[in-house]
């Protein structure tokens, strides 16, 4: 408390929670998909009749790396969803989640196929990695940065 009775903590405010708990919910359901389903997904968002396979033992082998990352991916929105209950304690894991979905957001750029990155089915996914993950962890920062309190002593800096 400060010498008027107010409090020296920042609340993490609502709308960014939110956020953090929309991301992480779109982000396990997609991974919940690639996790269950492998390569073929289990079809919770669309057809999975685009694959043909001509070698299964290679098949197998790139399918069980689908299921990793997809279970990697879940891991991902499960905590996004779980650090919107203590922002301030998960910012340093947040930063690094977001880097890694920015990351991701790059790797798509490899493709070398701007119609399909940029393209109306992917449009969202690529403009969240690449603009909204930046935006996020300033979002972030700036909301638990530490607070200023200025008392008749002294200007004393507040962990958020």
């Amino acid at each position: 408390m400060n010498t008027a009775g107010t409090t020296n903590q920042r609340s993490t405010p609502k709308a960014l929670r939110g956020v953090l708990v929309l991301l992480g919910a779109v982000s396990t359901f997609v991974a919940v998909n690639v996790a269950f389903g492998g390569i073929e997904t289990l079809g919770l968002q669309g057809p999975t009749d685009f694959v043909q396979v001509t070698d299964r033992a290679a098949y197998a082998i790139r399918d069980s790396h689908a299921h990793y990352y997809g279970g990697v991916y879940l891991a991902v929105g499960l905590f996004l969803m779980f650090a919107a209950t203590d922002v301030p304690r998960f910012r340093p894991t947040l930063n690094v989640v977001f880097a890694m979905i920015f990351a991701g957001g790059l790797a798509r750029l490899t493709q070398l196929e701007p119609d399909v990155t940029f393209g109306a089915d992917l449009l969202v996914s690529t403009v969240t990695e690449l603009v909204g993950m930046p935006l996020l962890a300033w979002w972030v920062a700036r909301a638990t940065r530490p607070v200023i309190v200025t008392t008749a002593a002294a200007q004393v800096a507040v962990p958020a």
